[in-house]
């Protein structure tokens, strides 16, 4: 790598074949092209998830910049099977590949087996998928991350998945934009035995540090996975609940 004209960077021949090949790893041990994708990651909308004794929930700042957008149409949390739900950042169109995949999963599960799938199962599945597109020649990496949530015998899981395939699970965990300053909140002020809402609560506290622009009901998605309800997304007076609550 050597500066050019006008002080811009730029790669010596050989060292652009590692850049564009996305089986070839370059002579440090890297694949660029994966990295690229985490990239388009930390570009994305900031979406959170948190987990407690009770449930899980997942909560997306849509950045909705314009009053003729129709909020409806931007969908960035995605209902997945009865107590599974999936929220993502970076590219959606991405995303809605692997949404589909991991229901189809999901549902020949319970045709296979007449019972729902575990949540590690299901995370483990869309990672080996999503593996397989860094090991291949003529692909590239989904550039999305997801969260995956969800109840099961075992209790609430959060899980993070990223476009290389690796995964971890989490009791409080950020993706896109802004990731530090949201975990940072979850650092001082997590408590593993906190109630549902009070985690809804430090969650809109962690995005509203990050954001530019003060939280809005109409660009915020809520959803929750508790032992008492299925996913359920929140209505829009309920989210202003929660707005309301941390102001």
């Amino acid at each position: 790598m050597f500066i050019g004209r006008l002080g811009e960077v730029t790669m010596q021949p050989g060292q652009m074949g590692y850049d564009r090949g996305i089986t070839v790893f370059s002579p440090d041990g890297r694949l660029f092209q994966v990295e690229y994708a985490r990239e388009a990651v930390k570009r994305g909308t900031t979406t959170v998830g948190i987990k407690t004794k009770d449930g899980v929930a997942l909560v997306v700042d849509k950045r909705i910049t314009s009053s003729l957008v129709e909020t409806t149409s931007i969908e960035k949390i995605f209902h997945i099977d009865k107590r599974i739900g999936l929220a993502t950042s970076g590219l959606v169109a991405d995303a809605r590949v692997l949404v589909d995949y991991a229901r189809v999963v999901a549902q020949i599960n319970r045709v296979s087996y007449n019972e729902r799938i575990d949540i590690p199962t299901l995370v483990k599945r869309v990672s080996d998928f999503k593996q397989t597109y860094t090991q291949y020649g003529g692909v590239r990496p989904f550039g999305t991350a997801l969260l995956v949530a969800g109840m099961d015998e075992e209790g609430p899981h959060l899980f993070e998945t990223d476009p290389s395939g690796a995964f971890m699970a989490y009791k409080a965990v950020s993706i896109g934009m802004a990731r530090d300053e949201v975990e940072e909140i979850f650092e001082e002020d997590y408590e593993e035995d906190m109630s549902l809402d009070k985690a809804i609560t430090l969650a809109l506290k962690g995005l509203a540090r990050a954001g530019e622009t003060e939280l809005k009901s109409r660009s915020l998605d809520i959803a929750i996975i508790s032992k008492e309800e299925d996913f359920k997304k929140l209505s829009k007076d309920e989210v202003e609940g929660y707005l309301d609550s941390i102001e």
